[in-house]
């Protein structure tokens, strides 16, 4: 009886340091990195009201293109997640303690991995994480952006994934989608991104997290995009600009700087250098850290992050590590290192930051950025929040189906190519010059082209159950043969589909998932289809191949 009391009390500890250590610890595990939260154009520690100045560094070990070409598939991502990777990461914190960061930058990460260990391990040295949510397969591209289902479940994988730490400082929703003056048209479908990923943490009761935007210094784009980023009613929480105007000895005259400060007074939000470190001569002095944490600038500037931590090609790094996997500090790092020492920005509290804004007089909201062609062709107007259920609807009631290419991706050009000069293909187009997107255009690439043969098939008056389109990735849906589960909205899409398909009166077919007589047979891709296709991944490519074979839709 003792022995079992005895044992009933040891289950109990066990089950109290349990709950302890893996929920109660949290805030003590994370002391070190109170929440930073934005007030005006500033960020501040919640805890202290102090005024928080990025001082970071980008953080992201890459494969290099002869790993990824003899790896046939053998790695998980095309990019490697430090964060997920103690080893990795606990290996470099001492080196990221000594160059006296505060912020990393990381550029993507595998939503799938644990990241505690790392997370914790920075905040012990008071490091804390601005996030890209996009990874480099599945992003919003510049040329021909979507904002779709799967852009939008890999922000909120991620979001997911990481929200739960204090020392997450913020998301990019995109880092550089506009470029120059040629697609502007590209960032409404970021703005979209920004509004659904803090409209997601909103919903889902994550804390504020702050979501923002990082641009390259474009001279042409430069004041529209910042206007832009903060007019109407959607607008970005910070923002980034990746800046290298400063070289080697510059000075704050000669540089730029100077010119940007100015551009930059009286910015609703926080402004900061996203990335910074002309590489023209090396070893890089970093000289402009002094100017960037001076009088001067850290009235507009919050700080700013050095790129970058691992040298590469491109040789842009502070660190190399070698083939013992061991870190080798290079010039670059010493000298960064002697110019964060010396960086004491002088700052506002909160409360002193606060009393100055209520006694400032209300301001006008930023205007947007008017149309002029081949200058600015962003339209206010967004594309909508993806929507995964109408997607999915296509799945079931389209009769013919596409399974992703992969390694043959050239199919989709060749194949939307002639379906687009078969059917209209407008409801998959989106167009961010104009603000037109299509009902569609936020579906995968393997619905919307499901879509245009389907639309066909119907065209054709096809009678039997083979689709217009000859490829082994293609296959005719038995499951759109049945009546689908009391969906209303799937049924209404049909006729839609129908509708649109049959317009001019060439065919003439019933619905044939409202025919209850239908067989109620499933069918899938068979285990050559299956076996063949890899995840086509590049989501707004669908949009690149449209704009190929359907002219004035972007300029």
């Amino acid at each position: 009886m003792r022995h079992k009391q005895k044992l009933c009390i040891a289950i109990q500890l066990f089950v109290c340091f349990f709950i302890h250590f893996t929920f109660g610890s949290s805030s003590d595990n994370y002391e070190n990195t109170p929440e930073i939260k934005i007030v005006g154009s500033k960020f501040f520690n919640s805890l202290n009201g102090a005024q928080f100045f990025i001082k970071g560094i980008a953080y992201q070990p890459r494969r290099s293109e002869e790993e990824l070409a003899n790896a046939n598939g053998a790695f998980e991502t095309n990019y490697i997640d430090a964060l997920a990777d103690p080893e990795l990461c606990l290996r470099d914190i001492p080196y990221l303690k000594r160059l006296g960061v505060n912020t990393l930058r990381i550029y993507a990460i595998d939503p799938t991995k644990s990241h505690d260990k790392c997370m914790e391990a920075l905040s012990a040295e008071g490091i804390y994480v601005l996030l890209d949510l996009s990874e480099p397969d599945i992003s919003i591209n510049r040329e021909e952006p979507s904002w779709d289902v799967n852009i939008f479940e890999r922000y909120k994988s991620v979001i997911d994934a990481m929200s739960s730490f204090p020392n997450l400082l913020g998301f990019f929703a995109g880092n550089e989608v506009t470029n120059d003056h040629t697609n502007t048209f590209a960032s409404p479908f970021v703005k979209a991104a920004i509004r659904d990923a803090k409209e997601y943490i909103l919903r889902s009761d994550y804390r504020n997290i702050p979501v923002g935007y990082s641009t390259n210094d474009d001279a042409v784009t430069r004041e529209n995009l910042a206007n832009y980023f903060v007019c109407g009613e959607v607008k970005a929480d910070f923002y980034g600009i990746n800046m290298y105007e400063w070289c080697g000895y510059s000075t704050y005259g000669t540089s730029g700087y100077r010119e940007r400060t100015k551009e930059f007074e009286g910015y609703p939000i926080p402004v900061f250098f996203s990335e910074f470190g002309c590489n023209i001569i090396r070893p890089r002095p970093f000289t402009e850290v002094s100017a960037l944490y001076g009088n001067k600038m850290s009235s507009v500037w919050s700080g700013g992050l050095a790129y970058m931590y691992f040298e590469e090609e491109n040789e842009y790094g502070v660190v190399k590590i070698n083939d013992n996997d061991e870190v080798d500090i290079l010039p670059d790092f010493k000298n960064l290192e002697k110019e964060f020492k010396k960086a004491d920005p002088k700052g506002i509290t909160e409360e002193q930051y606060s009393i100055a804004l209520r006694k400032q007089l209300a301001l006008n909201d930023t205007e947007c950025p008017s149309i002029t062609a081949r200058v600015w062709e962003a339209n206010e107007k967004l594309p909508a929040t993806p929507d995964k259920s109408k997607c999915a609807c296509l799945d079931v009631v389209l009769p013919c189906a596409v399974v992703p290419f992969g390694s043959e991706s050239e199919k989709y050009e060749k194949y939307f190519g002639y379906l687009c000069s078969e059917v209209d293909c407008s409801d998959i187009q989106a167009n961010g010059k104009t603000g037109t997107y299509g009902k569609f255009s936020d579906c995968s690439v393997e619905q919307k082209m499901s879509l245009q043969l389907s639309k066909l098939y119907y065209k054709i008056g096809a009678k039997d159950q083979h689709c217009p389109l000859n490829d082994r990735n293609v296959y005719f849906n038995l499951e759109s043969l049945e009546s689908p589960p009391d969906d209303s909205m799937c049924l209404d899409i049909l006729d839609s589909i129908i509708n649109s398909a049959c317009s001019n009166g060439d065919c003439s077919i019933s619905n044939p998932a409202r025919n209850k007589e239908n067989s109620k047979a499933k069918h899938a891709p068979n285990k050559e289809i299956n076996s063949s296709a890899v995840a086509f991944k590049t989501s707004g490519f669908i949009i690149l191949l449209i704009s190929m074979v359907t002219a004035g839709v972007v300029f």
